[in-house]
């Protein structure tokens, strides 16, 4: 287990996951591509994608590639919107919600001060 900084100085632990990183690229690369369901060459994906054929064989062989080549196959495939869940909205924690609140800044009162007296000179 190890833990993520948090803003505010708190920290958030993580649990591992008990798959090898081959085996996550290699399942990410055949899942995510979906190119056989749609049935281009994997030329004729890497020509839309702006990218060599090369980096297709390794993203579906389930080598390691740069993000941005995983999206530009994903926006091709049309399958970009299926990356939000790859990461999900950070829930706060109800700790962190009632922190939140407390932290609020209370409303200002409507009530303003007097102006100094000028016509006195100032001073009293």
């Amino acid at each position: 287990m190890g833990t993520i900084a948090r803003s505010g100085g708190s920290k958030r632990r993580f649990g591992a996951c008990h798959i090898t990183n081959n085996a996550a690229l290699n399942s990410l690369g055949v899942r995510s591509t979906g190119r056989l369901e749609q049935n281009p060459t994997q030329a004729e994906l890497a020509d839309e994608a702006g990218m060599s054929k090369r980096t297709i064989e390794r993203l579906e062989g389930g080598e390691s590639i740069h993000t941005t080549n995983l999206v530009r196959v994903l926006r091709v495939l049309g399958l970009l919107a299926n990356l939000n869940e790859l990461v999900p909205t950070p829930v706060p924690s109800p700790l962190e919600v009632l922190r939140s609140k407390q932290k609020r800044r209370k409303r200002a009162s409507g009530r303003s001060q007097q102006a100094p007296d000028t016509e006195s000179g100032g001073w009293t």
